[in-house]
């Protein structure tokens, strides 16, 4: 009796120690620290393809190194490497019923190296007419797949200008389309006859994931994803002086959790599924990082992906809250609620679903192949007057927010952590 008394006793030390609470081992302290760097003006935005992005890379790969966390794979370290390839726009010659059309009343879309095509051949000719949505028709007339001159009422004089401006950036494509050749010009409402000739210059462009795991114990092939993305703006039209985007909010803050909750998960050491945790780069220009790792797993071993956006700010339903995109879609929230039973935190379904956050964030990729993936948010995204701008920075976040959410986040993951729930799969999207 006197042996079972104590190996009792053992078994509640031991359940203590795998429930450790999180202020423990996750510190405020440390916490401000990592986003104070992640947001500095050193990292210069963050910005895809820049030196910036390099540098935060660098510190992420160091706090992995130092937390000990092991590379998805091993001889290639904690970078996940791939290529995209940037489209900018080269010469345009263009005239319309025998009038030279001037450079800034046409946009070119595609992604050959350049294309040529005129009212002699089988070219369609389209029309983004007066009070249609424009950047809706836009978007509708790239999905085409097709060769078009595009007819732009003057109405759209304004957005048109946008397209025009972003246009002078580049596109980033993954793989090149060959079939797509579209010239969008202003203010022309016919078109009898037509010539339109447009180079482009293509680069070839390498991006970085940074990526470590910490091996499950008894179900090693189950994943658990823990992410963020850790890109951002990078220099930005100045605003009194100032034109870095720092990204404190957006989404250094997720990314500081996506490491403190590392820090947190390899110091219990108890996790009986696998850990993977994950900055994601390219979120800001098409979500390139989280597609290129969805691509490499199997997405029927996740069983469940946290993706952490935005949790710099007290939420609009006020302390110790949070919100799930997608809540509806499984019961992942009713399983991260469960686990808080007993605390001040709370868990709500998303307050903005006109906004469509839950396809707008890294979870999509994995959601759309049926796997649990949902964003934990705080941002009141309605009324955010720091989002993508050179005000988000590290003095307008409340960093006890942040701390209470990963902390949160800590104790609502740990019945999928240890394997004792697993939230419903997602319905896939056709393809």
């Amino acid at each position: 009796m006197k042996n079972l008394y104590f190996a009792f006793i053992a078994l509640l030390f031991l359940s203590s120690c795998a429930v450790q609470k999180p202020e423990k081992l996750i510190k405020e302290a440390d916490v401000a620290r990592l986003i104070k760097t992640l947001s500095s003006d050193e990292m210069e935005g963050r910005a895809s393809f820049t030196p910036g992005i390099d540098r935060a890379a660098k510190f992420i790969e160091n706090e992995f190194k130092e937390i000990g966390l092991q590379p998805l794979d091993v001889h290639m370290g904690y970078r996940q490497e791939f290529s995209v390839k940037r489209i900018k726009v080269g010469q345009i010659d263009a005239k319309i019923n025998g009038k030279s059309i001037e450079q800034q009343n046409i946009v070119t879309v595609s992604d050959l190296a350049s294309f040529e095509f005129n009212s002699g051949s089988e070219i369609k000719v389209l029309r983004i007419a007066s009070g249609e949505q424009f950047m809706q028709r836009y978007r509708e007339i790239i999905g085409m797949k097709t060769k078009a001159l595009v007819l732009v009422d003057n109405q759209h004089a304004a957005v048109f200008k946008r397209v025009k401006d972003g246009s002078t950036r580049g596109r980033v494509v993954e793989n090149v389309n060959e079939s797509t050749a579209l010239a969008f010009v202003l203010g022309e409402t016919d078109a009898t006859s037509f010539t339109i000739k447009a180079s482009n210059t293509i680069e070839e462009l390498p991006l970085f994931n940074v990526a470590g795991m910490i091996l499950g114990k008894s179900k090693p092939k189950e994943l658990v994803v823990i992410s963020a993305h850790y890109d951002h703006l990078g220099i930005v039209k100045a605003v009194d002086g100032d034109a870095i985007a720092n990204g404190a909010d957006d989404d250094a803050s997720g990314t500081t959790a996506v490491i403190s909750l590392a820090k947190y998960y390899k110091k219990l050491n108890n996790n009986e599924r696998t850990l993977v945790f994950v900055a994601f780069t390219a979120e800001e220009i098409g979500g390139y990082g989280a597609r290129y790792f969805s691509s490499m797993l199997n997405p029927d071993d996740v069983v469940a992906m946290f993706n952490i956006e935005m949790i710099g700010k007290t939420s609009k339903f006020g302390k110790n809250a949070a919100f799930i995109t997608g809540y509806e879609k499984s019961d992942f929230g009713e399983i991260l609620q469960k686990n808080l039973a007993g605390t001040d935190f709370k868990f709500h379904p998303d307050p903005y679903p006109t906004q469509n956050l839950f396809y707008r964030s890294d979870n999509a990729t994995l959601a759309a192949l049926g796997v649990p993936a949902h964003t934990i948010s705080t941002d009141e995204i309605d009324i955010d007057k720091f989002y993508h701008t050179v005000n988000d920075e590290f003095e307008t976040l409340d960093v006890n927010n942040i701390w209470s959410t990963i902390k949160a986040i800590a104790l609502s993951a740990r019945s999928i952590i240890a394997g004792t729930d697993t939230p419903k799969r997602i319905p896939k999207l056709k393809q």
